[in-house]
């Protein structure tokens, strides 16, 4: 099981409803490319995506069992999960408590806006 999250460049919707359609739209435009092609990362979504690798490394095929227990990401690396302005990416579930306002408050301190896909709201 995991905790995703969406985080992305623009401005901040007015309320959940629209921050909904915006990821749904932003997430049409740039995550579901005919044979799978996505954009590079914008600059900021790349920072942003080093940042939260900074705090904790991405997952390796090397990683023995105990780097991986560390590791809060369900998958990696994780730039691979961004395209454009947009970075669509999951937690374990067992570590969301403690990366989930990590990446959230990273993600307001870069001016990006943080979204929650499962419960369709925004992230303060």
């Amino acid at each position: 099981m995991s905790y995703d999250l969406a985080v992305w460049e623009g401005d901040r919707p007015a309320d959940d409803a629209a921050a909904t359609a915006t990821f749904e739209d932003l997430y049409r435009q740039h995550m579901r490319h005919t044979g799978g092609q996505k954009t590079a990362p914008t600059p900021l979504i790349r920072q942003y995506v080093e940042a939260l690798v900074a705090r904790w490394p991405d997952m390796s095929p090397d990683d023995d069992e105990e780097a991986e227990e560390a590791c809060p990401w369900s998958d990696g690396p994780l730039i691979n999960n961004t395209s454009g302005p947009l970075f669509y990416f999951g937690m374990v579930f067992s570590k969301c408590q403690e990366a989930a306002p990590f990446a959230a408050d990273l993600a307001r301190t870069l001016g990006l806006v943080c979204f929650d896909p499962q419960d369709q709201r925004l992230i303060s």
